[in-house]
């Protein structure tokens, strides 16, 4: 099969022929059809996330086609469609695991990164951590669900209630999120880079109530903020912005250091969390969600040939919504 491969870190991509994996014991073989590329993927490549298996086929928003199924494996039927996201297998008997928390699992492993993922014409998951998707997508449109989706929706989840929400960074995420905030009757404020006009734009085009640079003190009195931009200086500008009792979330894997503040805009029962991979809760809570909505997902699609290109372009803001390598039919 085909797969673009990280050999190194920081080295590109390089375009192999590997043998078919096969499905072990629990495990679905997939025919990948298409695979949505992640600022996760980027800090994998750039070694920010220093643990990977290497060589390692990047890709961890995975939809395809079972083609097979290993011992044991009885939820899905070979031709059923599946996606595949971060979280790829947990114990189950941790205390993470067993309090619902299973996103903390100790042992836990990710698609992607422990195990190969979807830049490839094939590849094996657990069926456990597969879930099946509304007819009302196509194969390029639902990968996005998979966690820009997912991640955005624990985001918001742990966002708690109010009526003002800051969205900080407007890429593939805060497109589809801002599309269940409003649905959910906040009024979203997209904070994007000084001058960045076409990324405001993108986010009036959406619904925000308002959008333009951090730091505007147009942007106040917020109940929530998610700062999906993995950059640490956004942190205290967050926290300047909220109204009492307010939550800054953050939302990615990987955030550069994150700079003194003074207490006084910690202070107002001001709180600060993170947001640490995805449970299979909010999974199946959110592949049901984005129908009714409905969320509408925006991609720009590359062949597999040219991951190095899709991973170039979001690296550099080039991307409006999500990168998707479209690999099968």
């Amino acid at each position: 099969m085909r797969a673009m491969v990280l050999e190194q870190a920081r080295q590109p991509l390089v375009e192999r022929d590997l043998p078919d994996p096969e499905a072990g014991a629990g495990q679905v073989l997939i025919e990948v059809s298409a695979c949505a590329v992640c600022r996760t993927d980027l800090h994998i490549f750039d070694g920010e996330l220093t643990e990977p298996k290497l060589p390692l086929v990047l890709g961890h928003m995975i939809v395809g086609r079972v083609a097979g199924t290993g011992e044991g494996a009885t939820r899905f039927a070979e031709g059923d469609r599946v996606g595949v996201p971060w979280l790829g297998w947990v114990d189950e008997t941790c205390r993470y695991c067993r309090s619902g928390r299973e996103n903390l699992c100790v042992d836990g492993k990710f698609t992607g990164y422990d195990f190969d993922g979807g830049y490839a014409e094939r590849t094996v998951a657990d069926e456990r951590f597969c879930f099946s998707i509304p007819d009302t997508y196509s194969d390029e449109h639902s990968a996005p669900l998979l966690c820009s989706g997912l991640i955005g929706y624990r985001s918001l989840r742990l966002a708690g209630e109010g009526d003002r929400l800051g969205m900080y960074g407007f890429g593939s995420s805060a497109h589809l999120i801002i599309q269940v905030a409003i649905h959910r009757g906040w009024e979203v404020y997209a904070l994007t880079r000084e001058g960045d006009a076409e990324k405001q734009e993108e986010a009036r085009g959406l619904g925000a109530a308002w959008a333009g640079a951090v730091g505007d003190p147009e942007a106040r009195d917020l109940d929530a903020a998610i700062i999906f931009a993995p950059a640490g200086e956004l942190v205290p500008a967050a926290l300047a912005a909220l109204a009492p009792g307010g939550t800054v979330v953050c939302a990615g894997i990987h955030m550069s250091d994150i700079p003194s503040f003074p207490y006084e805009i910690l202070w107002h029962e001001h709180s600060v969390r993170s947001v640490a991979n995805l449970t299979r809760r909010d999974g199946d809570e959110f592949i049901a969600l984005a129908p009714e909505v409905p969320v509408r997902t925006e991609i720009q699609t590359y062949p597999l040939s040219e991951a190095n290109h899709a991973l170039d372009d979001m690296r550099h803001g080039r991307v409006r919504g999500t990168a998707v390598l479209k690999i099968g039919d």
